[in-house]
């Protein structure tokens, strides 16, 4: 199996400077690459719930950290898991009008269930993350600071994959408080 990686982490920021009583909003945003991205597939969905390996959880985490050599930890830090469960039904509301499908996949986020049609969108909803962090620029102080992230995901050994986890860094963009 190919290896996986996450992607290039993206922060969003909504603004540049803020004055020291507002909120800081910044989004983190990536994506999970590469092995197993590209298993996680309708056959290996059908092959998996015949050997009754029916669910999939992959557990991540996004710090967000401000400051140079030591570094400090704004808003809260992201820790908790996205599953797949993998079910098999007759649904005709679950209709796929290319083929007569019967193993589909539910993905949970934050403990909301997602059912897509396609194979793509399943992966869209497990593997990309935009997560959002809010924290008071009071809490950095006053000037110009340099914000990163850094994300990790692991997940399990399954019929189509082996045991992994993975980490990344990103850039730092620079936020000025007033």
């Amino acid at each position: 199996m190919a290896e996986s990686k996450i992607s290039e982490i993206k922060l969003v920021n909504s603004k540049e400077e803020y004055s020291s009583d507002e909120n800081v909003e910044i989004n983190v945003q990536f994506s999970v690459e590469g092995g197993i991205r590209d298993a996680f597939n309708e056959a290996n969905w059908t092959k998996a719930y015949n050997n009754n390996d029916v669910s999939f959880k992959m557990k991540y985490g996004i710090k967000l950290t401000s400051g140079g050599f030591r570094k400090k930890e704004l808003g809260r830090t992201i820790d908790t898991y996205r599953k797949a469960s993998i079910f098999w039904t007759r649904n005709p509301k679950l209709v796929n009008p290319m083929k007569d499908r019967r193993i589909w996949v539910q993905v949970a986020k934050n403990f909301e269930p997602f059912i897509r049609l396609s194979e793509e969108e399943v992966r869209q909803e497990l593997f990309d993350f935009n997560e959002k962090f809010v924290f008071k620029a009071s809490d950095l102080g006053k000037g110009k600071h340099k914000i990163g992230a850094e994300a990790f995901a692991s997940w399990q050994k399954h019929d189509y994959t082996e045991t992994g986890n993975i980490k990344n860094s990103s850039n730092e963009i620079e936020i000025t408080i007033n």
